[in-house]
């Protein structure tokens, strides 16, 4: 038996964030490199490592979360490997050089604590969205890790002159530089995404990315949430 779990065991570590997996997250813990994590995230550690619940340098940011695009942070810091999961969830692992990305707040995994972030709403959807859409942004040098409901798939905007249409419920995250605005469809409303008749889209344009993963059901959000 222990020969046919051989291929399983974790293997060397190699960076603060990685992959075991396609759908769990291994990251190096250090003493002084705390972590925030999606609370109930955590599925396994090695070493010493403790967890702070709603920690107040997170309290007033996650507040802003009021429309459920986000979830609770928990703190984690110590020494050993901490693994952490999504409900078997794709996770992709981000290295920010000095840079910044737009995430939403259902697909916000884990990041690294010193990273500067804050949950801003995205401008100019209210009228299309209800409430609009919340996100949260991250920002400085570190690692990041996010979630996607299968492989997402990661579109450049600044190979053509032409926007790029994203099914809100599709969409992970994106370079906050990015020209964001909404679209109605009504003749596409039976073709794309779910929707009863009307389709609505989010047109990105400029220079950046946009991380889509292959679902558009919104009861996976429900679900993580809950």
């Amino acid at each position: 038996m222990n020969q046919q779990l051989a291929g399983f065991a974790p293997t060397p570590v190699t960076a603060r964030m990685e992959n075991h997996g396609k759908t769990m997250l291994k990251v190096a813990m250090a003493s002084g490199q705390d972590l925030f994590a999606r609370t109930g995230s955590m599925v396994a550690y090695e070493g010493f490592i403790q967890y702070e619940p709603n920690p107040p340098a997170a309290r007033q940011i996650a507040s802003q979360w009021i429309t459920g695009e986000g979830a609770p942070v928990m703190k984690c810091s110590g020494d050993g490997l901490l693994y952490l999961a999504d409900y078997g969830a794709d996770v992709v692992v981000v290295n920010l050089d000095n840079d910044s990305i737009s995430v939403n707040g259902t697909n916000l995994l884990a990041f690294d604590a010193h990273l500067t972030w804050g949950v801003e709403k995205v401008k100019g959807l209210a009228k299309f969205a209800g409430q609009g859409l919340w996100n949260v942004v991250v920002q400085g040098t570190g690692w990041v890790a996010i979630t996607s409901r299968g492989t997402p798939i990661v579109v450049d905007c600044g190979r053509g002159e032409d926007e790029t249409y994203v099914d809100p419920d599709a969409l992970v995250a994106w370079s906050p530089n990015l020209k964001v605005k909404g679209k109605r469809s009504f003749k596409a409303g039976s073709l794309i995404g779910r929707g009863s008749g009307e389709a609505y889209q989010m047109a990105f344009s400029g220079q950046g990315i946009v991380v889509v993963q292959p679902s558009e059901d919104s009861t996976d959000r429900l679900r993580i949430r809950n």
